[in-house]
């Protein structure tokens, strides 16, 4: 059976908006759809509100994900609540993301400290190798870590951690939505994981 026209649900104004926060995050640089999430931010706390979803928006960062509501962040839970299905589930990263997430987080935090002049994040993919590869021992040769270094970049790409910002150099955004995904607390204690392991080898 098909829907003809009359059959469907009228669109909002803010529908493309809603569409692209379930996708992933919204970067305040996607203009129009940064334009829409603010005009409409209470009508999409609404909707999303309906089906246990937490709208998140960072204005002076510029970015807005949309998240599961649960005890964790917001405090206990109405008995509704209970057992409703997951519509996100955590993406365990590989050892390689994870480092790669500390390095990246350390370096946003280094850049928010010292660097008053420039707005994005950069780092080149030749400094991220020379941090890289101290945290593996001798025996592994530069190629395969170069390698292990794409795969792991490349993931968190997907992720919308970082972005390409040039080929030639190649260069990496580092972006601030890792500040929301790895917080102070959770970086040093990953750091310190990170570096017992380092020992370990």
């Amino acid at each position: 059976m098909t829907l003809c026209e009359s059959d469907l649900p009228e669109l909002h104004e803010w529908s493309p908006a809603a569409i692209r926060l379930l996708q992933g995050v919204v970067y305040h640089d996607d203009t129009p759809t940064w334009d829409l999430l603010l005009r409409y931010r209470s009508r999409l706390e609404d909707g999303f509100a309906a089906v246990a979803l937490r709208l998140v928006v960072d204005e002076p960062e510029g970015f807005a994900y949309v998240r599961q509501v649960d005890a964790e962040q917001d405090g206990e839970l109405p008995a509704s609540y209970e057992g409703l299905p997951k519509l996100f589930h955590r993406v365990r990263l590989t050892y390689d993301a994870t480092l790669l997430c500390v390095l990246l987080r350390e370096e946003l935090r280094r850049f928010e400290d010292e660097d008053v002049d420039n707005e994005r994040c950069v780092i080149s993919t030749l400094d991220l190798f020379e941090q890289w590869k101290a945290f593996f021992t001798t025996e592994h040769d530069d190629l395969r870590l170069r390698r292990t270094l794409g795969t792991a970049l490349n993931k968190l790409d997907e992720l919308k951690f970082v972005r390409r910002f040039s080929e030639e150099p190649e260069e990496w955004e580092v972006r601030r939505i890792l500040k929301a995904r790895l917080s102070a607390a959770e970086l040093e204690k990953l750091k310190a994981a990170l570096l017992a392991a380092q020992a370990r080898d």
